[in-house]
């Protein structure tokens, strides 16, 4: 997902689509997955050297990501879009909000509680055993890029080092999920809980464990048959409510939470007991999955 946070942010983006010929070739792309620049101007039936700038102009935008792939006579140039949605956030901000920004690695969890099938790995190897939840202790486990459990949660404490008499006014996280099927099912429907400080703020209910492809940033000794990536995810809680990727899921807003410069912040996913679909949960980290990310946190905050 490609979250814009302002109409002046997505400037560039919104001139990169304001053109008949771009918006055809991310039709095309979005059909065939990725596809050579030679390929893509047969298909549009244009020169190379006319389809470089127009590739140029969604590159640098973001909207889709090129890779020198070798072939016979040399190099060619593979076109593909790294994004499943383009989610822009158009919520007033006051002009008094400023923005504390963190990262916290998958593998630097405050607290879990797990049921395999269940594991962790770092970019180099899988940390301990498969489905032996002793390894989430394992001191290896803060260079942990990957983790996956059936039911249970995992906890992280989330940076709070806003400035003193602030209030927090909102907060955004994003994070690559999947649901944890035995070993792929893009049909494997899982409800994700999401709690901060053991408030339940919502669910997201996550389609599947997807493997049809490699992950982008997935690691080439990774098994084939093991979950590959997952999808980009938007959390935001903020003053009308609690939202996935712009679509309310709770009414739980951020007053309810009564959170200043003094708190601490616990941030939980959880696949409960009394859930309709326990289908787990899978979280990728930087060397992992398709974003190369870890969990990003934003914490907008006012003058109390």
């Amino acid at each position: 997902m490609l979250h814009i946070t302002s109409l002046d942010e997505g400037l560039e983006i919104f001139k990169a689509l304001g053109s008949d010929i771009r918006i055809q070739i991310l039709n095309i792309l979005l059909e065939n997955s990725n596809m050579s620049m030679k390929e893509l101007a047969s298909r549009l039936n244009i020169t190379n050297g006319a389809l470089t700038g127009h590739i140029k102009k969604l590159e640098n935008c973001g909207l889709i990501s090129t890779s020198a792939e070798s072939v016979v006579h040399g190099n060619q140039k593979i076109c593909s879009i790294p994004w499943d949605r383009i989610l822009i956030d158009l919520e007033e901000q006051t002009d008094n909000d400023d923005i504390y920004n963190s990262e916290v690695r998958i593998g630097h969890y405050s607290n879990f509680d797990v049921v395999p099938t269940c594991g962790l790995a770092s970019k180099q190897a899988l940390i301990g055993e498969v489905d032996d939840a002793r390894y989430f202790e394992h001191p290896d486990r803060y260079d942990a890029d990957i983790l996956w459990f059936t039911k249970g949660y995992i906890e992280y404490v989330i940076p709070n080092f806003i400035p003193k008499l602030q209030k927090i006014t909102k907060i955004s996280i994003t994070m690559e999920l999947s649901s944890e099927a035995p070993g792929i099912n893009s049909e494997w429907p899982s409800d994700i809980e999401f709690y901060i400080n053991n408030t339940n703020i919502g669910c997201w209910t996550s389609p599947g464990d997807f493997g049809d492809v490699k992950g982008l940033f997935t690691p080439q000794w990774w098994p084939e048959n093991w979950n590959q990536y997952g999808l980009l995810k938007l959390l935001v809680i903020n003053r009308k409510g609690t939202y996935i990727d712009g679509l309310k899921i709770s009414d739980v807003n951020i007053s309810d939470l009564a959170l200043d410069y003094r708190s601490n912040i616990r941030f939980k996913l959880a696949v409960d007991d009394s859930s309709e679909h326990k289908g787990g949960l899978t979280l990728f980290g930087k060397s992992f999955g398709n974003y190369g990310q870890d969990i990003n946190i934003a914490i907008n905050y006012a003058h109390m």
